[in-house]
């Protein structure tokens, strides 16, 4: 399987504006939605294996924070004519089989993975309060096919800082994934 390692955007960029479809309720999710609150982005997609393989960790960081300080986003940007497993329809059902207690966003036009500059399958964007970004890269070391279990330990140990108020370690790894299927790509 081909991977691809995320770009790495500098720390302190400001949250992308959005405006994108829960495809769990049908209910618009937007950026304005979290002032004053962290945000954590994740760019995801149904099919991928290295979304796959931390499929569990990402829904139960979700229900983790489902009330709190940290706002959960998940969003597929995967074009849906060349890769049908990623329409929003099945989505949704992802969404359900996974547990997942977020909003999970389809974008339709690709335009958010582009203003986020996502590159991958999964890739992980967390905002602080501010709306700043305060960490980009991976949820830990774990790979499909290695023998390191998921624990979301880089991850988790970043929104712990940006919930106390402090800034997340500067010493982050890019995510590694699936390349976002963009269309005519």
């Amino acid at each position: 399987m081909p991977a691809l390692p995320s770009t790495m955007v500098p720390l302190g960029t400001p949250l992308p504006h959005f405006d994108l479809p829960d495809v769990r309720t049908g209910l618009h999710v937007r950026t304005k939605d979290f002032t004053g609150r962290a945000v954590l982005v994740m760019f995801l997609c149904n099919h991928c294996p290295f979304v796959m393989h931390v499929r569990d960790e990402v829904a139960r960081l979700g229900r983790e924070h489902s009330t709190g300080g940290l706002a959960v986003v998940g969003i597929s940007s995967n074009d849906p004519i060349s890769y049908p497993e990623d329409a929003p329809e099945r989505m949704a059902e992802e969404a359900r089989s996974a547990q997942y207690c977020f909003p999970y966003c389809f974008d339709a036009t690709q335009q958010v993975a582009r203003d986020f500059k996502a590159a991958c399958t999964p890739d992980f964007f967390l905002y602080d309060t501010h709306h700043l970004l305060a960490y980009r890269g991976c949820l830990d070391r774990s790979r499909p096919g290695s023998a390191i279990p998921v624990t979301g330990h880089e991850l988790k140990m970043a929104i712990a800082a940006v919930l106390a108020g402090a800034p997340a370690s500067t010493d982050q790894h890019p995510s590694i994934g699936c390349s976002i299927k963009w269309r005519g790509g």
